[in-house]
């Protein structure tokens, strides 16, 4: 049988039937809010996925928007001999969105984990995506004209107002409802039924009669086949999950918890020295049991030689840290501030972090916060002898702010007179620009500092920075000493001197300090770990 354009194809504006329903045209425009959302969402599932994988959110939004929008523009162009099929383009080019939008982000998760294809297939999903919303709108403007008669300019304030306020739900609704409640995986998936729901309402209900029994059977299969794909997806995405999670990781995966903030990972193997548990963040090693006690006693004795009565730890939520600072008797408080609330839980109840961090954040010193501790740090007052500053490596944008001439203002600010402060600061072997812009960012705050470095197995060469005063105050260069209330099992006078001394090869760079506006930090530490 020969195809025949949609029964009102053929029809101009000024011949559309009066007796269109002003609900037909209220159902449209619905469709088109529902539409938009969608949209919107998928855009943003790709940033935040992107955002967990790789880091540098700034990025992967650029490199996503850019694509999309892009995409959007030819996708305009090429719906415009799909004009006079309105209908079953439009139902085809939903159902098309709905799988591609709600697979998206377990395909990328898959191209990642065993393809490391992950920028040229988010490059692909984030042009088809855009290609297919860019359609969209033209082929809505044809059908709302047919269902009622109004000028051009009228149609499009009312189109582009709905599509606008669908945009903003859905941008509200991503990281407040659906994030929260079903993970990423899972929402992109919700988001590809509601969608495929959309267009299958406007098709199958307001356009129904436009179209012939065999179109709309074939349509139906179509629909019918698209949601099974994607009702499947949601039953298999939590195994899914599972298996390509454990793909990236050498050892067994015993703990895992994707937060608003961060993926969380917890390996563990057996060795000849014992167990060896693992906790990663974001795919970025924090610690191994086995050689943790060397990064941690390095990190935090040089710093509590002084005063200690009130420690402030600024991340560190795996509580090891605070295990350490809690080994001097004298030291009356403690107060710990992370990000995480699900880190938090996990060290207080996981029995592997516990066993690790001996139940610090239970010790009636502690007092543990979850705040972001930019923000903790500008609305508290109180002052603290001994600051320590045990934040993830600024790989990522959310992390940079944290290493930032700003930030390490606010730090001093807080410490007492005479106080100290510590910072871990990368490896000056592996990232030499990364470790001395942090000291450049240190003296820019007016500290004075004493870089210093250990050799810790699971990182390599790794970096710290003694610092001393405040912003209020000039004080000299801290000296590196012990006060150990016991033997450590690693840090000693004689190590802690040898720390101080860097070799030829790695003598202090002069570098520009890293600011909120300006961050330096993240292109040295992502130009230089982008060969390890």
């Amino acid at each position: 049988m020969v195809s025949r354009p949609d029964t009102a194809a053929a029809l101009r504006p000024d011949e559309a039937p009066e007796s269109r329903s002003r609900l037909s045209r209220a159902a449209l425009l619905a469709v088109v809010f529902v539409c938009a959302a969608c949209g919107l969402v998928y855009e943003l599932a790709l940033v935040s996925l992107g955002s967990f994988l790789i880091g540098n959110t700034a990025t992967q939004a650029s490199i996503v928007l850019a694509v999309m929008v892009f995409a959007m523009g030819i996708g305009s162009l090429a719906a415009k001999p799909l004009q006079a099929q309105a209908v079953t383009a439009f139902a085809a080019i939903e159902l098309l969105l709905a799988l591609v939008g709600g697979l998206s982000v377990m395909g990328l998760y898959a191209a990642f984990a065993y393809l490391s294809l992950y920028t040229p297939g988010l490059v692909v999903v984030a042009f088809v995506l855009g290609l297919l919303i860019g359609a969209e709108i033209p082929l809505l403007m044809v059908l709302l004209q047919r269902i009622r008669r109004q000028d051009a300019g009228t149609a499009v304030a009312d189109m582009f107002a709905v599509d606008y306020i669908g945009a903003l739900v859905g941008g509200l609704c991503f990281p407040f409802l659906l994030l929260p409640l079903f993970g990423q995986l899972e929402g992109a998936l919700i988001v590809g039924l509601v969608n495929a729901a959309a267009g299958c309402f406007l098709v199958f209900v307001v356009f129904r009669h436009d179209l012939s029994r065999a179109r709309l059977a074939t349509l139906g299969v179509c629909a019918v086949a698209v949601v099974g794909v994607l009702v499947a997806g949601l039953i298999l995405a939590g195994r899914f999950e599972v298996t390509a999670r454990q793909a990236l990781f050498r050892d067994p995966i015993v703990a895992a918890e994707r937060t608003p903030y961060q993926d969380i990972v917890i390996t563990e193997r057996r060795t000849p020295l014992g167990p060896d548990t693992r906790l990663f963040l974001n795919g970025d090693l924090q610690f191994s049991s086995i050689d943790e006690y060397r990064y941690h006693e390095s990190l935090v004795h040089p710093v509590m030689s002084g005063d200690r009565e009130r420690v402030l730890i600024l991340g560190g939520g795996d509580g090891l840290a605070l295990r350490e600072a809690l080994t001097y008797p004298d030291v009356e408080s403690a107060t710990l501030v992370e990000l995480d609330p699900e880190m938090i839980r996990l060290a207080r109840e996981d029995a592997r972090l516990t066993r690790l961090n001996g139940r610090s954040m239970s010790d009636p010193r502690s007092t543990v916060v979850a705040a972001d501790a930019f923000s903790w740090l500008r609305e508290n007052r109180d002052t603290f002898d001994a600051i320590i500053v045990d934040m993830p490596d600024p790989d990522e944008s959310a992390t940079a702010k944290l290493y930032s001439t700003e930030f390490y203002s606010l730090v001093a600010a807080h410490l007492a007179p005479g106080g100290r402060m510590v910072v871990q600061a990368g490896s000056p072997y592996f990232a030499p620009k990364s470790f001395w812009c942090i000291g450049s960012t240190l003296a820019a705050a007016r500290l004075q500092t004493v870089p210093y470095h250990v050799d810790v197995p699971s990182f390599g060469d790794w970096g710290y920075f003694l610092a001393s005063g405040s912003a209020s105050e000039e004080t000299t260069r801290p000296q590196l000493r012990l006060d150990l209330p016991h033997p450590m099992r690693f840090l000693n006078d004689g190590e802690l001197a040898a720390a101080a001394v860097f070799p030829a090869d790695r003598t202090p760079l002069d570098l520009p300090p890293s600011t909120l506006m300006d961050p330096r930090i993240l292109r040295y530490a992502q130009s230089e770990w982008a060969a390890y």
